[in-house]
């Protein structure tokens, strides 16, 4: 017999066109969807959206002290700094990036680059919009 927990926490459902548009510190012509995250689901773990960088939008270089991301590209084609490593990334590839490890991302191509970030654990991820700040 399987034994199950029982919780308080409420599974959600969020649609894609449900949520505006952030463009979190350090970002820039980058928006991020805030899809699942502590703000907005029971979650405690994770922090996992969808970003769109229009041409040349880039995030500044920055660490994580105790959060590991992995992005992993949808569409568009971009250059990933890892460190002192520089490495072009397209569709289907995924990129770990452990914590206390210098990166950024840009978009380097003709088109958006869209992809998926899960962050874990999250409460180092921004959900501050700098578009509503000035």
């Amino acid at each position: 017999m399987t034994s199950t927990t029982q919780t308080n926490a409420e599974a959600r459902v969020v649609r894609l066109e449900e949520l505006s548009w952030i463009e979190a510190p350090g970002h820039h012509g980058a928006l991020s969807k805030l899809l699942v995250n502590p703000e907005n689901a029971a979650t405690k773990h994770f922090d996992f959206r969808i970003s769109v960088y229009a041409p040349k939008g880039h995030v500044e270089q920055h660490t994580h002290e105790t959060t590991e991301q992995v992005y992993y590209i949808l569409s568009g084609k971009g250059l990933m700094t890892l460190g002192e490593r520089r490495v072009v990334v397209e569709p289907h590839t995924a990129i770990y990036i452990p914590p206390r490890v210098l990166h950024s991302i840009e978009n380097t191509g003709l088109e958006d680059l869209v992809f998926v970030v899960v962050s874990a654990p999250p409460q180092e991820m921004s959900r501050v919009d700098t578009r509503a700040q000035g």
